[in-house]
């Protein structure tokens, strides 16, 4: 019980302390989910493909959405041309299998993370979470930055694109 009690405190101490000047810049969440991202130059790729996904009035709705956001540098570990082949227009529908594979429904917070193995996400399929050594993963990238908080529900970042 103590050990768990102390993995959790660690695990949400790491989280808030690598949430950085994001968390501070979005403190409010006065902004949507979409204007959120395209503020910041570390997710223009992502941006890029929600506009392509034809997700952006999706993401810039009611909510709330959980959004485990990948930066430019998670992109950029995929197989050379597959981000260019995702985005082309006849590819459309795996685009979106792949964005929504990274939304949970509602707002869940680094905190609540703590408590939890696996999400269902918009896509359908679940993503296995798993909290150790100050670390969360979610399927195999690991939560770099966290609860950055959007009028419509919460960003935490990650460094790698997860696949469904």
């Amino acid at each position: 019980m103590l050990k768990r009690t102390l993995t959790k405190f660690a695990v949400t101490a790491a989280l808030i302390l690598g949430m950085g000047s994001a968390m501070a810049a979005h403190h409010k969440g006065g902004h949507d989910i979409v204007d959120t991202a395209a503020k910041n130059d570390d997710f223009s790729t992502l941006v890029a493909a929600v506009k392509a996904a034809g997700l952006v009035d999706t993401l810039k709705g009611e909510g709330p959405f959980t959004v485990f956001a990948p930066t430019n540098a998670a992109f950029a570990k995929l197989p050379e041309g597959t981000v260019d082949m995702l985005l082309k227009p006849e590819n459309k529908d795996k685009l979106v299998d792949i964005l929504t594979y990274h939304v949970v429904p509602g707002k869940v917070t680094a905190e609540q993370v703590m408590d939890m193995s696996s999400a269902t996400t918009v896509q359908g399929s679940d993503i296995m979470i798993k909290t150790s050594y100050g670390k969360v993963k979610v399927d195999n990238a690991t939560v770099t930055k966290a609860d950055i908080m959007t009028s419509n529900g919460v960003i935490h970042v990650i460094d790698t694109v997860i696949m469904p």
